[in-house]
């Protein structure tokens, strides 16, 4: 077997890298491959944002006779680094064949690539920015991953703890039925705090209106960081980017804002999910994918809550009460019938107890690995 940098101008080699879930994946109903736009622009050193003070390397395994096998990506997120004042490298778009020398070997190079710029430590699977889903599953492997959320077999896990990798964060992901009944002092709950402490939940009915709420985009996630470790704050350049997603999908009923007088100090983020129409389109929207998109968002029955947090100050005070009844409303007022809230993180113990007395099953987790270099 032979390892080989990739070279990210060379067309060839980029499609090779992105093609290589497809092969690892073609038995697996439950991959959802990602947007091929998306996918593309991660390796796309001239006009993704991350390369504007950051860098990355790519690596592929092959066989002698020229077979990928396995891929991973090393980064070193110069801003990730500055904030959370570390030396660490991240890896991500790891995919392999169920062979652990070929693990090894994708490995060896990230971590030989991560010592060659002075780092101390390997982290991950975490990705190019807060965009990115996060973590490697360890849970849950019989169900479909929400849009943009990791999925990988269940042999991953087992080869990164043989590396002596440990485990240092989980995230979960919970299930949420519209038939299951939200308990009667939940809805008394949030009407009492929103009474109480003078909170409002802010509604759009269109994309007009939602476009007013995103320059808040910003602040609200920022400010929901604080007290989580190992994170990195959005740019203004980032939100703009989530923006467009947002509104491309968005069915504006599942926008949930927190307001205090006129301050947003909360919000819930929710958009229906496209994950049949991508395993279809094996994410291509040209030329025809985006057909099948656009009527996906009109008949699934399904909503991936991809964004949840109060600003810290107001923490405590039964504002996830108030925007997780409003969501349930809203389920159970249209025609959704499952929702997938997408990784929370597990020190968040209030969120997680408040989740559960809503009937949220917690079905999915992800890891976040860690090995000093």
């Amino acid at each position: 077997m032979r390892v080989l940098e990739i070279d990210t101008r060379n067309r060839g080699q980029v499609r090779e890298f992105l093609d290589l879930p497809f092969k690892i994946y073609k038995s697996c109903d439950q991959w959802v491959p990602p947007l091929e736009m998306d996918a593309k622009k991660m390796l796309d050193r001239a006009h993704h944002l991350y390369y504007r003070e950051s860098d990355a390397a790519f690596f592929m395994v092959f066989s002698d006779s020229g077979e990928a096998l396995g891929r991973v990506a090393v980064l070193d997120n110069k801003r990730h680094n500055r904030y959370n004042q570390s030396k660490t490298a991240l890896f991500y778009l790891l995919e392999m064949e169920n062979d652990f020398e070929v693990f090894s070997l994708l490995i060896e190079s990230a971590i030989n690539w991560a010592r060659s710029k002075g780092l101390t430590e390997l982290v991950g699977p975490q990705g190019f920015t807060a965009l990115n889903g996060m973590g490697m599953l360890v849970r849950g492997f019989d169900h479909r991953p929400a849009l943009g959320i990791p999925y990988n077999h269940a042999y991953y896990p087992e080869f990164i703890e043989r590396l002596r990798f440990k485990g240092i964060r989980d995230v979960v992901s919970g299930y949420f039925n519209r038939d299951l009944p939200l308990p009667e002092k939940v809805s008394l709950v949030a009407e009492k705090v929103q009474e109480k402490r003078g909170l409002v939940v802010r509604k759009y009915t269109s994309r007009s209106d939602l476009k007013k709420m995103l320059p808040h985009l910003k602040d609200l996630y920022n400010g929901s960081l604080v007290g989580t470790e190992d994170v990195t704050p959005m740019t203004d350049e980032e939100v703009k980017e989530m923006a467009d997603q947002i509104l491309w999908f968005a069915d504006p009923r599942l926008i949930k804002v927190l307001m205090k007088d006129e301050q947003p100090v909360g919000f819930l983020l929710a958009y229906p999910d496209i994950s049949a129409a991508l395993q279809k389109t094996k994410g291509r929207i040209w030329p025809f994918g985006w057909v099948r998109l656009l009527r996906e968002l009109k008949r699934t029955d399904w909503i991936n809550v991809n964004g949840a947090g109060i600003i810290a100050e107001y923490r405590g005070m039964g504002g996830t009460a108030v925007l997780f009844n409003e969501m349930s409303k809203s389920v159970k007022e249209g025609r959704y019938n499952h929702a997938d809230l997408v990784q929370i993180g597990v020190e968040n113990e209030r969120m997680q107890r408040e989740l559960s007395t809503f009937g949220i099953d917690f079905y999915k987790t992800h890891r976040i690995y860690q090995r000093m270099i």
